[in-house]
């Protein structure tokens, strides 16, 4: 069984099952997604629905994100509806909608709302890592890790974390299209939403792959960057 995590996907369904078909998934993987599904890309009810699909065929762990929690936040409050616009939820409404259509917030189903609320996970740890969205604090459990850590604070000079573990995350952009690899911990927001690459790293033996909306895909080595 591998254990395989994915970066920021932001609505880019063809890099997504560019993904599935160059790694490629398998049933016995287990797939963990770090967050941010939806916004910014053009397909956000496409990655959701291959989400929701994956999790009753596969084993999928997924991570919440900043952008899933601004989605939420505008069904809740009319008072968030514009600063989820200005973030990437026009995109996410417009792939809703249909030619001659303008989505609404009523027009997504929902088994993806549901999904969203109750389908995704703040952090997961395994024996030698752990995953979040964001960030972590060095000195602080993941039980105890404020939620402005976990889904909303960029990488900075980041430190060991106390647990020894290595910290799998996304959020912060790789505008080098590249993973970013401090040993203690890598990042994996390579971009994909602005011109870039969803990357997917089997966090065991370092190689990753990379797909783009293109439908191009690559491959590497953390050891290499």
């Amino acid at each position: 069984m591998r254990t395989l995590a994915i970066g920021d996907i932001h609505g880019c369904l063809t890099a997504l099952r560019t993904l599935e078909a160059t790694v490629p998934f398998a049933p016995e993987d287990r797939l963990i997604t770090l967050g941010d599904y939806v916004n910014r890309g053009p397909d956000s009810k496409g990655v959701l629905d291959w989400l929701i699909d994956y999790k009753e065929r596969g084993q999928l762990i997924a991570i919440r994100g900043n952008h899933e929690i601004m989605m939420l936040n505008a069904r809740r409050s009319s008072d968030a509806v514009e600063e989820w616009l200005r973030c990437g939820g026009r995109q996410t409404l417009a792939s809703y909608g249909g030619l001659f259509r303008r989505a609404q917030l009523k027009d997504i189903p929902e088994e993806h709302w549901k999904f969203l609320e109750t389908g995704l996970r703040n952090w997961f740890e395994i024996e030698t890592h752990f995953f979040v969205h964001a960030n972590a604090y060095a000195d602080c459990s993941l039980e105890d890790q404020p939620g402005f850590m976990l889904f909303w604070e960029h990488l900075n000079a980041p430190a060991p974390h106390q647990s020894g573990k290595t910290m799998i995350c996304g959020h912060t952009p790789q505008i080098s299209g590249r993973p970013f690899n401090a040993g203690h911990t890598v990042c994996l927001d390579t971009n994909a939403c602005r011109g870039g690459w969803l990357t997917c790293l089997d966090v065991v033996s370092g190689q990753y792959w990379q797909a783009n909306e293109q439908g191009q895909s690559q491959s590497g080595w953390l050891d290499e960057i």
